[in-house]
């Protein structure tokens, strides 16, 4: 009974961690220990680390100077929830609750560097979500940086309702590649810039030569709607989706209001249709651009696609 408590006190004098294994990944039959950052370890298989990661394989796979203790700790960057989400992902246990990009990303970025193409295509499947569209501008960065083109577009239409000269979303703009922010920028500028030649074109009244009264055909000043495209566009760069323009702005809007008051001085006819004015802006604002369309890096400025209304 003594020799057995001194071969016990052994075990553990020699293989401390187990009274800091993970309770999910503590299985004796496990062959290789991962430790954390912050101290928690986990038990697990090396053939599913060799089968799942092209890191641990190629590790696994390097001549060894003396056959390796099993049990002896490979420490790792990672803390321990961000190891305890990918360990999950490749050893087809329940996954974490997937909803906050403080649980995602350090999980990504452990994916990406040991090789793992499983938990990256598992996260794809699950980022276009409300909670993650929320904060679009990330999800469009997290999607540029892995090459995720049809969730960067996703994200790239959520953006339409943002500011990007904010100074709260600087931070995360810096984080794009050039690409990347050319192309989202080109989508923001290209829509303001293709209503704003819009609203030049037949119906509306040019910007330049003489205007007439469509009743009398006598010449009006049409100031009240140069007024009112001015606060169209610069309204389309505080929110390029548009939707704040043709749902409240353009009744409650004091030039919106002098524009549908406006008369002829001559037949004091109203000049403008506000119910027909309005539906073709909205036609028009529903035609724009609304994604970004190409991650090309060798283009300097991207093309953009209006199959998809904001």
């Amino acid at each position: 009974m003594q020799a057995d408590a001194e071969n016990q006190d052994l075990d553990n004098t020699s293989t401390p961690f187990l009274d800091a294994l993970h309770p999910l990944f503590s299985s004796p039959d496990g062959d290789v220990v991962l430790g954390s950052k912050d101290g928690v370890f986990f038990r697990v298989h090396s053939f599913v680390l060799k089968m799942t990661s092209g890191w641990f394989r190629a590790m696994f796979t390097l001549p060894q100077k003396a056959p390796p203790d099993p049990l002896d700790p490979i420490y790792v960057g990672e803390d321990a929830s961000a190891l305890e989400g990918l360990l999950r992902m490749i050893c087809g246990l329940p996954i974490p609750k997937l909803d906050t990009y403080e649980v995602i990303e350090p999980i990504l970025d452990a994916a990406e560097k040991y090789d793992m193409p499983g938990p990256l295509s598992i996260i794809r499947a699950l980022v276009v979500t409300p909670a993650l569209l929320a904060d679009p501008l990330r999800l469009y960065a997290m999607a540029c940086r892995y090459g995720w083109h049809e969730e960067a577009r996703t994200a790239s239409q959520c953006t339409l309702a943002l500011n990007l000269h904010a100074p709260e979303h600087r931070p995360m703009l810096q984080k794009l590649r050039t690409d990347a922010l050319l192309n989202l920028l080109e989508l923001h500028h290209g829509r303001r810039e293709a209503l704003r030649g819009r609203l030049n074109d037949p119906p509306f009244v040019n910007d330049h030569g003489d205007a007439t009264c469509s009743h009398c055909g006598q010449p009006v000043d049409y100031h009240t709607w140069r007024e009112l495209k001015y606060a169209i566009i610069l309204e389309m760069d505080v929110r390029p989706l548009g939707d704040t323009i043709v749902n409240s702005g353009m009744t409650d809007w004091q030039t919106a209001r002098a524009c549908w008051a406006a008369k002829c001085s001559n037949c004091d006819r109203v000049l403008y249709d506000r119910k027909e004015t309005l539906r073709v802006i909205r036609e028009c604002i529903d035609q724009l651009p609304a994604t970004v369309d190409t991650f090309d890096t060798d283009m300097i400025l991207p093309s953009i696609s209006s199959s998809v209304s904001p």
